[in-house]
């Protein structure tokens, strides 16, 4: 058995799908540096993510299936899951031999695996891009703080980049300790790290840090969502289906002091 250890980016996981390739691999393992432990009588081989061979990877797969699956691919990638890796290889291995298209053939468990496990991160997609709330602050940046179950980051970019085109912002990662911040006179996003003070950490950023009419204006949101809300009608349990208790530390609606 080799394993092929990558640094956990998706450039670092096409470089190793192209080592695989490259070095005629047959029995092989790609895993994650965090997830990486040394296994006796096993050849190790330690990937560098190499722009080059990751975009020789992605170019070939774009001629082997769809641009649905492609992204697919990536938000599966995304999803972070133990064995995505091991489904990630499986599938594209077949898209790569099998002379008939492979993204449909759902009776191959790993085209199974990835079509259910896109579905949930893009899921998890929109509901970031629906729940995610602003704070203003003292120097005119708007940040917002996340923990979504999946890295999904990279895919609603697009959406807050386009709807927010005028303001700075920044959209902020806890759970994987990264962000993305956008500056509205460059038009660019970059990712970003940020070392937290202890009186930074909560959901809510301080009044000490945070623009003057701000605690007004999330009064003002939590007496809108009151005002609308019709006790007799009130269904908890649908309520929550949509949306769910792990979102309600960040939303400024359901903030009880």
């Amino acid at each position: 058995m080799t394993r092929l250890n990558y640094d956990g980016s998706f450039e670092g996981f096409l470089t190793g799908v192209f080592e695989l390739y490259d070095q005629k691999l047959q029995s092989t393992e790609l895993v994650r540096g965090t997830l990486f432990q040394p296994l006796l009588e096993e050849k190790i081989i330690h990937v560098h993510a190499d722009a080059h061979k990751a975009e020789r990877v992605w170019s070939g797969l774009k001629r082997k299936i769809s641009t649905e699956s492609l992204n697919n691919v990536f938000k599966t990638f995304l999803s972070e899951q133990p064995d995505m890796e091991r489904h990630l290889l499986e599938f594209i291995r077949n898209a790569f031999q099998s002379p008939v298209p492979v993204e449909k053939d759902f009776g191959n468990r790993s085209t199974l695996y990835i079509s259910q496990t896109a579905r949930k991160v893009h899921r998890e997609k929109h509901r970031m891009e629906a729940f995610v709330r602003f704070q203003r602050t003292s120097d005119d940046i708007y940040y917002a703080p996340i923990e979504p179950d999946f890295n999904v980051l990279p895919l609603i970019i697009k959406h807050f980049k386009n709807r927010y085109a005028d303001q700075h912002w920044i959209i902020y990662d806890r759970r994987r300790g990264y962000g993305i911040r956008y500056n509205h006179n460059s038009g660019e996003v970059e990712e970003i790290q940020i070392s937290f003070e202890e009186n930074l950490s909560d959901a809510f950023l301080p009044e000490s840090v945070v623009a003057e009419e701000e605690p007004h204006y999330q009064q003002l949101w939590q007496q809108y969502f009151s005002s609308v809300n019709i006790s007799p009608r009130k269904n908890t349990k649908l309520h929550i289906r949509h949306v769910p208790l792990r979102y309600w530390r960040y939303l400024t609606e359901k903030r009880t002091k």
